[in-house]
């Protein structure tokens, strides 16, 4: 038993810490969904289907919000709590959050969880225990903030109902998740009845963006704006990708905001005032890029606002952080490269600096495999339901892989094969594709040094 258990554990330390990430979400996934399955979690008693319960869980675990059920109508209080549980460990991190209470228990972390952590985070060895205990500590400190404040509408409202309303709400939104529970005022209405009302949206896009930035960038907006003034010295200048992060997060709110107000004035936001076009123009643009949540109805946007919010839910949030898509900064390379290419300049610049090579073929990478299972899936959903429109199935597949959650209307009327080519990529789109091409594909112990290929000449363009 001992020569076992010996075995057991020598096989798991010699497992990659990418395919232990990888891992480690696929069991949250497959456990939530085993337990959504059980007739205790449904407002009917009656036991929901695997697929369904497949969707749902890997919809919560990687933050997404698409859902096959209106979660207030179908979910009772404990599937509820599973679900905001599964939205907790995912938009965390599965290791991040098992390592920062080890941390904050045991005051010791071994070399290998801080392996984890790093893959997990984006984060480096050294400054990794520092990270996650920013990371802990700012998420509680968001999501209890965020949720006093909705207390200040939803209680009103709603008596003592409203606390687990705004608690649900704030978690979800700090996560990006999307999901929401007040279907009782409209199903799957999400949050429509408050499209007037810029408490309600103004925390919710708050939420939503703060949790998108990335926890690098949190913690160094910590270390160099707020520790240093606490200490009275001089603030220092953020780091390069904090800047570059900022400044796209800003960029892409902005112009989001004023395309949808164009766009949509004479459709949704029809017989609004002024105020409350640019409260759910706003709104819109900082959740159609990672968050799902919604105050007007997509499904009747026109065609070429649902193209512009694809484009936002493929770009998604930050890296390290509680989003989805490609990320701010892989946009960004790319587009920097393309410009340097056109340039005739041999390496890409950002803001008078320069990029690693290997930073540029990630983000191609990232770009080319993301781009190609929102194709596939498109294709399958196009196929398996042939009265989903293109760009509504382009939608909905690109909502899966960005982990965003909005839908054009289709999701609950999809097949199961749809729902399971779906589950697929929300759950590629939140480990990520080359984490999860790394984890099927890397070998421990197996490079090239000492080698060298002989050079390929290829003609392109």
């Amino acid at each position: 038993m001992g020569e076992e258990q010996f075995c057991v554990k020598k096989r798991l330390k010699n497992v990659l810490p990418v395919r232990l990430i990888v891992v480690s979400f696929a069991v949250v996934i497959l456990v939530g969904a085993v337990l959504l399955t059980l007739p205790v979690t449904s407002r009917n008693g009656m036991p929901t289907g695997f697929i369904d319960s497949l969707f749902t869980a890997t919809s919560a675990t990687c933050v997404t919000g698409l859902v096959v059920f209106d979660t207030w109508t179908h979910w009772n209080l404990l599937g509820q709590i599973i679900m905001i549980l599964l939205i907790q460990i995912g938009g965390l991190g599965v290791i991040t959050f098992t390592t920062g209470f080890s941390m904050l228990v045991r005051r010791k972390i071994g070399l290998r969880d801080l392996q984890l952590a790093t893959e997990n985070t984006s984060g480096d060895t050294i400054n990794i225990k520092h990270l996650i205990k920013i990371i802990l500590f700012f998420t509680f400190f968001c999501e209890l903030t965020g949720a006093a404040l909705l207390m200040l509408r939803f209680v009103p409202q709603f008596g003592a109902k409203g606390i687990w309303i705004a608690m649900f709400t704030a978690i979800s939104a700090y996560c990006n998740a999307g999901f929401d529970i007040l279907g009782f005022l409209m199903k799957d209405g999400n949050l429509i009845p408050y499209v007037s009302d810029p408490l309600v949206c103004l925390t919710v896009g708050g939420l939503i963006v703060i949790g998108g930035l990335g926890f690098v960038v949190i913690s160094d907006i910590y270390n160099a704006q707020l520790l240093t003034r606490l200490h009275k010295r001089k603030a220092v200048h953020l780091n390069f990708h904090s800047t570059l992060v900022l400044m796209m997060t800003a960029i892409l709110i902005v112009s989001g905001t004023v395309l949808f107000l164009i766009c949509e004035n004479d459709n949704t936001l029809l017989g609004m005032d002024f105020g409350t076009k640019l409260n759910a123009s706003l709104f819109q643009s900082i959740s159609a890029r990672t968050a799902g949540f919604c105050t007007v109805d997509i499904a009747k946007e026109h065609d070429f606002t649902k193209i512009i919010t694809v484009i936002l839910m493929f770009i998604g949030a930050s890296p390290a952080g509680t989003g989805g898509g490609i990320k701010t900064t892989t946009f960004i390379v790319l587009l920097a490269t393309v410009a340097s290419v056109m340039r005739g300049n041999e390496e890409t610049t950002i803001l008078k600096r320069r990029v690693d090579k290997f930073t540029v073929y990630r983000a191609l990478a990232i770009f080319s495999t993301a781009a190609m299972v929102i194709l596939i899936t498109t294709g399958i959903i196009l196929t398996a339901d042939q009265d989903v429109n293109g760009i509504d199935a382009l939608f909905e597949a690109t909502s899966g892989f960005g982990t965003v959650g909005l839908t054009a209307g289709v999701t609950q009327a999809l097949s199961w094969i749809s729902k399971l080519a779906v589950t697929l990529t929300m759950f590629i789109g939140r480990v990520g594709p080359v984490s999860l091409g790394l984890a099927l594909t890397l070998r421990r112990g197996r490079h090239c040094a000492g080698f060298v290929l002989p050079e390929g000449k290829v003609i392109v363009g």
